[in-house]
């Protein structure tokens, strides 16, 4: 197996509701406005972003062998995803509770822990293999960071809205080549770019929703993306998809300036689905 990229990190079975507003923390009662089972998991995401630029990416994910766990395997296999599957006792699920406006409260229902086994030897290989290695926020990934690191590929990381001193991020960020987050809970974010890039990250990317997206290079240069319009349907990857677009305009080869507009171009395809891709749509 030898993919141009290699991601570990969540895969999951997700149901979604959509609502008027988020609710208020009392007892009340609210009607949705509609609501649909379908894959979730921010790995997941990126991998079917990947795949559907043509980039040859391999997913390490980990699953049950329950009904939830098939589901996943089977969504990601229709959709033409390389994946190498880990064991767990319960696949991750969670319930997200959204707005049309992109606000969003999920509701883990399960989450699975590091995998007491060995990595599989496929996930030692693919990451020797990779290009770039993509380290999403789990403890399955936490544990594979001394091996991307012997490994000595580029590590990139996604550590979505981190607020600038959660300590769980703080092994992700000490590896990673390239950052990217959401500036939901970030007072400054070209300052936090900033502090990455001087910490030892060559690129550091921040979206900021409807805004677009600002990024600063290894020599400290601010860089800035408008989003591109869209016909949003549902906000759920659409992160993921532009860290792939990023990602995959990089690897061809692409100025950042370039690459970041190949980011807001993914962003826009995800949101027009109701699903992480629309590679799910004929699948789900």
């Amino acid at each position: 197996m030898s993919s141009a990229v290699f991601i570990a990190g969540p895969a999951s079975w997700n149901s979604i509701i959509v609502l008027d507003r988020l609710p208020e923390p009392e007892p009340h009662m609210q009607f949705a406005q509609a609501s649909w089972d379908t894959l979730g998991g921010t790995s997941a995401g990126k991998a079917l972003s990947l795949t559907a630029l043509g980039v040859p990416a391999t997913l390490y994910a980990l699953a049950a062998d329950d009904d939830h766990g098939s589901r996943v395997r089977s969504a990601l296999a229709s959709a033409g995803v390389e994946t190498v599957w880990g064991q767990t006792e319960a696949t991750e699920r969670h319930v997200n509770l959204m707005t049309a406006a992109g606000g969003r409260v999920s509701l883990y229902l399960s989450a699975p822990s590091a995998s007491a086994l060995p990595p599989p030897r496929e996930v030692r290989s693919a990451m020797a293999e990779a290009e770039i290695v993509v380290l999403d926020l789990a403890e399955e990934p936490r544990r594979l960071l001394p091996l991307a690191e012997a490994a000595g590929r580029p590590v990139w990381v996604d550590v979505h809205d981190y607020d600038g001193a959660a300590a769980y991020h703080r092994p992700f960020l000490a590896a990673a080549d390239a950052v990217f987050c959401n500036a939901d809970r970030l007072a400054d974010p070209v300052e936090f770019l900033r502090s990455r890039v001087a910490a030892g990250a060559s690129l550091a990317v921040c979206t900021l929703g409807a805004e677009g997206a600002v990024a600063v290079d290894e020599a400290g240069e601010v860089h800035r993306v408008d989003a591109v319009p869209a016909d949003v349907v549902d906000t759920n990857g659409a992160g993921d998809g532009f860290f792939a677009g990023v990602l995959a305009a990089r690897l061809a080869g692409a100025p950042l300036d370039r690459a970041l507009r190949a980011g807001a171009e993914a962003a826009a395809v995800v949101l027009g689905s109701r699903h992480l891709h629309p590679l799910l749509d004929a699948v789900l």
